[in-house]
């Protein structure tokens, strides 16, 4: 049975910066939505006092539906997924009860998700979403929406069906220059070239420009990126970016002076967002929690052992983190320089 999308909520499984912000505006929308997250104070916040979603975008307060995971019942036709990548397989266990046969899962993540997405409930029942708006989650019923970004949505297998173009009206409540794609992995395995980049600059306790400004750092942004570009080509993808960040600028035989105007272009976008840190550094430094590195960064030098693609800038910047996370490195410009000296030797296969 098809959803009545008048009637039926949709399901935001993860409450976060993400999950939390696009749900706020939904709801003010008068979209149906129920959040759901593990965090219960969280909960209570957003369907009581409402969730203030603030920042240089806009400030409002909107009271949100909210349970925790034991207090969902019954089955629905759209779920967003929109918890951290290492919280899916969880997170999957929790939610089928709770997905309908005719269902789908979106995954509004970091990260190819969707491959998990899929090999859990199905390649039909998962659809890819590229999100890379700044949003950081500050406390109970706070989230900073620090920057506006690009979205875009589409099938894993190219094909756009009637429930992708819904979908797609959908997230336009949410932002109105939402893009509708028949290739959304061109679009992940763009924001991975990023994505990498930003584990990097979370091995500092400086800003995202603070790293991408710096020309001592450089080594470390160029192989971070030819190695996920050279992982993605493997994989026949063609990474795309957004704005003026063009993930093909790291492409094995680009000019490196290609690759410098994009690390220009990231330290200037960088520096006009009221979020100056990545969400990975908050999860090292101020909630000193697990990060995403194994299902973001990790995953990418599983693929390429695949392909027989040698990866040692990543394979090192996991382990960094590793380090970081269990308190035996600290965040700080030594700890980056560890991982600029191996890019400075990486294998030439990604140069």
């Amino acid at each position: 049975m098809a959803e009545n999308p008048l009637t039926e909520p949709v399901i935001i499984w993860g409450a976060g910066a993400i999950g939390g912000t696009i749900g706020a505006y939904w709801a003010r929308a008068g979209v149906p939505v129920l959040l759901v997250d593990r965090a219960a104070d969280h909960v209570e916040a957003c369907r009581t006092h409402g969730l203030r979603i603030e920042g240089p975008i806009e400030t409002f307060t909107q009271a949100v539906s909210a349970v925790v995971p034991g207090e969902l019942t019954g089955a629905y036709g759209r779920i967003i997924l929109a918890v951290k990548a290492h919280q899916t397989a969880d997170a999957l266990v929790a939610l089928k009860p709770h997905l309908r046969q005719d269902g789908y899962v979106l995954s509004a993540q970091n990260g190819l998700n969707e491959i998990a997405i899929a090999e859990s409930i199905g390649s039909e029942r998962t659809i890819g979403c590229f999100v890379n708006f700044g949003a950081d989650w500050l406390e109970p019923g706070r989230i900073l929406y620090g920057n506006r970004g690009a979205v875009v949505v589409g099938e894993i297998d190219g094909r756009t069906r009637d429930r992708t173009s819904k979908m797609f009206d959908l997230l336009k409540r949410f932002d109105p220059d939402v893009v509708l794609t028949e290739d959304i992995w061109s679009y992940l395995w763009g924001k991975l070239v990023y994505g990498a980049m930003l584990f990097g600059t979370a091995l500092t306790a400086d800003s995202m420009a603070a790293n991408f400004v710096d020309p001592k750092r450089k080594p470390a942004w160029l192989v971070l990126g030819r190695e996920v570009v050279s992982v993605a080509h493997a994989r026949g993808v063609k990474p795309r970016g957004f704005g003026e960040f063009e993930p093909e600028a790291f492409a094995a035989g680009a000019p490196e002076s290609d690759a410098d105007r994009v690390i220009e272009w990231l330290a200037d976008y960088t520096s006009k967002t009221a979020k100056t840190h990545s969400g990975i550094y908050r999860d090292l430094a101020v909630r000193r929690r697990k990060t995403e590195a194994d299902a973001q960064i990790g995953i990418i030098g599983d693929l390429a052992r695949e392909q027989g693609i040698p990866t040692p800038a990543l394979d090192h910047l996991v382990t960094l983190i590793h380090e970081v996370e269990e308190g035996r490195r600290q965040l700080s410009f030594d700890t980056l320089n560890e991982l600029i000296a191996t890019c400075k030797t990486a294998s030439t296969t990604v140069l």
